[in-house]
Formats: structure tokens, sequence, C-alpha cells
């Protein structure tokens, strides 16, 4: 693991995103009976990536590895970004009630964003 923190689970984006995927489960939890192995699934599966990478790429050893999980979870965020516009659309998410994964994953991807950028110019 990089220096960066003593275990994953102490990084605050980690955190964050089991905070996110546990608000993306109680979202889907409310879509249509049809979308269960569709859509819900999808955006339940990219919500677990993001933390699952972070928590992958931090025990990789090395500054080159961990950088590159963390694009894969922003990778997976930006996913769910997307899909969140799709169910919106599709009226499956009220976008004005579901203020919290919006700020969440928004929060996610500043920090995701961050650390990139810090541990690429440590790397320099």
């Amino acid at each position: 693991m990089t220096s960066y923190a003593k275990s994953y689970k102490d990084l605050i984006v980690w955190q964050k995103s089991i905070e996110l995927v546990t608000e993306v489960y109680k979202l889907t939890a409310k879509f249509p009976r049809h979308e269960v192995y569709g859509l819900a699934s999808q955006i339940q599966r990219a919500a677990t990536f993001i933390a699952s990478n972070i928590a992958e790429g931090s025990s990789r050893g090395t500054t080159k590895d961990f950088v590159h999980f963390l694009r894969m979870a922003l990778g997976s965020a930006t996913e769910l970004e997307t899909q969140f516009v799709i169910a919106t659309n599709l009226g499956y998410r009220a976008a004005s009630k579901d203020t919290r994964s919006v700020n969440l994953l928004s929060e996610v991807c500043r920090m995701l964003h961050g650390m990139i950028k810090k541990l690429n110019s440590s790397d320099n």
C-alpha cells in the first residue's frame, strides 16, 4: 500500500463512497421490478466499483498502481452519473428529492480528482 493511509478504510474518499453505495441501494430499491436486472443492477455495480477500486488500488503497493485504480474508480463514478441521468429521464428517480446521492457522487469525484493529481505530482 502507498503511504497515503494506513488502510483504505482510513481514506475519506472510500468512506464517502461507501455512503454513496448505501444511498444507491436505497434509491434502486424503489425502481420498477422489471429494472432489477437492468438499470438498477448497473447503478448498483457502478457505485460498488467506486469503493472497490479505491480499496483494491490502495493495497497494490505502488503509487502508479494506486493511481490506476483511482482512475478506474473515477470512470465508475462517471458511469454512475450517466446512469442517474437515465434513471431521471425514465422517471425512476426524482432529481429534486435525490440530492444526497448526487452530492456524495460529486464529492467523491472531486476527491478522486484531487488524489490523482496529488499522487501524480508526488511521483514526478
